[in-house]
């Protein structure tokens, strides 16, 4: 019988109706076929991922891989999730919740069975202990940087503190006249990318489950207040983009690459990106968020989007091999300078730096039954969507007053709607 479940995400206010029961596999399972792969990497879609559909290809004779590049991939990905129509094979959206998950993709396998091969399938976009997608690659978490912009400003190690961090912001913009630091504000999401460093401020792999439990996150000490106030403290300062609402995010790798901006708080995917817009690779470099426990740098380690299964799919054969064969053989973590989802693979020289300032690698642990994702649900439900962004530039534009709100008002507002959603969802 064909099963239905309406799921309301608050963040979006869109709701999603996902039909998957009588969802064919193809008429007799064959890796044979055609397959539409959607992806967010529109940079890509015309030069490095003909590629790897030609070695697919080539493996799979009889197969035809059809990619669809989508530049508001959350927002369109999420709106298409209302029909069956949303590709064979696609970067799981970060609005969908883990007890979303088999209503719209299909099960790839149980953690347990998979675990020892891929990294990340522990905690992320798993469910009732099945795992639902594989991460294209991995990252760090930190910041990205001009090194020769730093060492001009006299900055030659990681700073170890918020402080040392604004006062090396300071240093750059008296004696290089560079943008220190850049929001990326108008795009929104790269926003989004300040949560990343969550679990490595504290060094904590159990920040997540810690989060979904705490009633006021936004409190002196702990993470989110920490990393939020950084952004905040760095705006009021004066060490971003002078217009944050006509930042453009193509146009900032290519600024960052030549020294035109000095930093910019991104997962460790994006080194490959600056290094291409560079004069040389060795002027990009890659730091672990400046705070120390225990005298020691943390970055978690994590899965990037993870390519699922279309539970629509009418050729679920071919869009598993495909998964399977990005994951097992396509080696584009590596060429994107990402962690490798298979675990016997090595680190990419692109962490080079975190290495060398000794920073100690965590995972996020997996949250206990029953409360998967529930972070990200109460984020999305409290319209506080952790990962898009959209809350931190009403930091930002509190920050450069154009807003009357202070710091401390909004991290009050913040802590009201977390406790009251979180109250509701017990």
């Amino acid at each position: 019988m064909k099963q239905r479940l309406i799921a309301v995400l608050a963040a979006t206010s869109l709701v999603l109706t996902a039909c998957g029961d009588d969802a064919g596999s193809g008429s007799d399972g064959k890796i044979a076929g055609d397959i539409t792969v959607l992806t967010q990497r529109t940079d890509l879609v015309d030069t490095v991922l003909p590629e790897y559909k030609k070695k697919f290809e080539a493996k799979y004779p009889g197969t035809n891989v059809k990619f669809e590049a989508i530049t508001d991939y959350e927002g369109e990905v999420r709106v298409r999730m209302n029909t069956k129509n949303y590709g064979d094979v696609l970067p799981i959206p970060n609005s969908v919740t883990a007890d979303q998950l088999p209503s719209f993709f299909e099960p790839l396998g149980t953690v347990d069975e998979l675990k020892d091969k891929y990294r990340f399938v522990r905690s992320e976009q798993t469910f009732g202990g099945k795992v639902y997608g594989l991460a294209i690659t991995g990252n760090a978490q930190g910041y990205v940087f001009n090194k020769k912009v730093w060492t001009a400003a006299g900055i030659t190690t990681p700073p170890k503190t918020p402080e040392e961090f604004l006062s090396a912001l300071q240093a750059i913009k008296d004696k290089t006249g560079v943008v220190p630091l850049y929001t990326n504000y108008k795009d929104g999401w790269p926003l989004g990318q300040w949560e990343g460093v969550r679990g490595a401020v504290s060094g904590d792999p159990e920040a997540v489950t810690k989060l979904a439990k705490d009633d006021a996150p936004w409190s002196p000490g702990k993470e989110q207040y920490i990393i939020d106030s950084l952004l905040f403290d760095a705006v009021k300062g004066g060490y971003t983009e002078a217009d944050p609402t006509t930042t453009n995010w193509e146009q900032s790798k290519g600024m960052l690459g030549t020294g035109k901006i000095a930093t910019m708080v991104l997962g460790s995917w994006s080194v490959v990106q600056m290094q291409a817009a560079a004069a040389s690779k060795d002027d990009i470099g890659y730091w672990p968020f400046p705070n120390q426990v225990d005298g020691k740098f943390h970055t978690v380690v994590g899965g990037d989007y993870k390519n699922g299964i279309n539970v629509n799919s009418k050729n679920k054969a071919t869009a598993r091999a495909w998964v399977d064969w990005f994951a097992d053989e396509s080696n584009y973590a590596i060429d994107q300078g990402g962690v490798s989802v298979v675990t016997s693979a090595q680190l990419p020289a692109s962490l080079a730096d975190l290495q060398a300032a000794k920073t100690e690698f965590i995972e996020i642990n997996p949250a206990p039954k029953g409360e998967e994702g529930l972070a990200d649900k109460i984020g999305n439900t409290a319209e506080i969507a952790l990962f898009d962004g959209k809350y931190r530039q009403r930091l930002v534009d509190a920050a450069r007053g154009a807003k009357k709100e202070t710091k401390e008002q909004i991290f009050a507002d913040l802590n009201k709607k977390w406790a009251d959603t979180r109250a509701k969802l017990k």
